[in-house]
């Protein structure tokens, strides 16, 4: 049975600054990289083995990726474009406090994070949603029978888990937070409830 791990990155500078990151490339901070590690070592501790590792290519998926190999014993990681976090558009490099008053009303909010929609130039959650489905079909037809792991960003890594499990992507944003360094589990005989795995210590979104 393919089973499919979806780490999201640990804190990078953009994140710490509450900027919209997207395609922008900043690097993790230093509690970023201690994410990566907690996580790496939560996943030794459970024993848990991937046979591949993809990431994005952006350099704080990238760094969390290689992080969580080197400290946990893992192949080395491989980049997989169709990994790379949502394209922003013009909220590329706006300060997050911003997004209601810029893309209001087309937005969804949960909890913890304001969602725009369409502004322009940026890939829809539609859009993402397509690009999951490619992504899985690279992935189960390369992987069958394997444990992979991907290390990705929040929107797509969000939008992967609602292809997955064919649910409803507007629901998917809302139902939980997906925050630095935590860990998705997608297997199709997974109980809901228990997909959402490992919590950084030292969590911040």
């Amino acid at each position: 049975m393919l089973k499919i791990y979806i780490a999201r990155h640990g804190q990078n500078i953009d994140n710490k600054n509450g900027i919209l990151n997207g395609h922008r490339d900043e690097p993790l901070t230093v509690l970023g990289e201690k994410q990566a590690e907690d996580v790496a070592k939560e996943i030794k501790k459970d024993n848990l083995h991937f046979d591949v590792v993809y990431s994005s290519p952006l350099q704080r998926a990238f760094k969390t990726a290689k992080i969580i190999s080197d400290t946990s014993n893992q192949p080395q990681p491989i980049i997989l474009n169709e990994l790379i976090e949502r394209d922003f558009g013009v909220m590329t490099g706006i300060e997050a406090n911003r997004i209601e008053e810029l893309c209001a009303p087309d937005i969804i909010k949960s909890n913890t994070i304001t969602y725009f929609l369409n502004p322009k130039g940026a890939e829809t959650f539609q859009d993402l949603i397509v690009r999951a489905k490619k992504l899985l079909k690279i992935i189960k037809t390369k992987n069958d029978n394997k444990s992979i792991l991907l290390v990705t960003h929040g929107d797509i890594g969000k939008m992967i888990y609602s292809e997955f499990y064919k649910l409803p992507w507007k629901k998917v944003l809302i139902d939980f937070h997906f925050g630095n360094s935590e860990v998705l589990y997608l297997c199709e005989d997974c109980d809901l409830n228990k997909t959402r795995l490992f919590i950084s210590k030292q969590f911040n979104h």
